[in-house]
């Protein structure tokens, strides 16, 4: 079910109203992306936060300013694109630092020097996915794959 932003699940009503504005914009695409309310909504908040948390001034102002989402604003619906959102992350040693990548990506979604943090992001990014975390060592060869609970 698309949501706007008078009518959203009760789970985003204490969200920041941009932060919540967000959310329902990528809640729309994920269900238009053949996912069920269970997991899109949990997904997109907690993407919404992220955005929020990296976002600068001049984006989220854009963002603000962009018409509310609606019910019947077009996604495309593409479900080949929903293969990142469901696809393993890879923690890897690449460019003197450590990448967090979902396995099927085309590049890194984020760069750290220590593999601790890597892995901690990664784990971050799995808990509301059934997906992996597949650690890799300095020399390409894997670690250890970690479900989330």
């Amino acid at each position: 079910m698309p949501w706007n932003m008078e009518d959203y699940p009760a789970s985003m009503k204490n969200m920041k109203e941009l932060v919540r504005k967000k959310a329902i914009d990528i809640v729309n695409a994920l269900l238009a992306a053949g996912y069920p309310d269970d997991r899109a909504i949990p997904i997109a908040m907690k993407q919404a936060e992220k955005w929020y948390a990296d976002s600068d001034c001049v984006e989220r102002a854009t963002f603000r300013k962009a018409p509310d989402p609606s019910k019947h604003d077009k996604h495309d619906g593409d479900k080949s694109k929903s293969r990142l959102l469901d696809a393993n992350e890879a923690v890897f040693f690449e460019d003197g630092e450590w990448q967090v990548k979902a396995e099927s990506g085309k590049q890194a979604s984020e760069s750290f020097d220590n593999k601790d943090a890597a892995i901690k992001r990664a784990r971050e990014i799995v808990k509301n996915k059934e997906s992996a975390v597949k650690i890799y060592k300095k020399d390409g060869n894997l670690q250890n794959e970690i479900r989330p609970r």
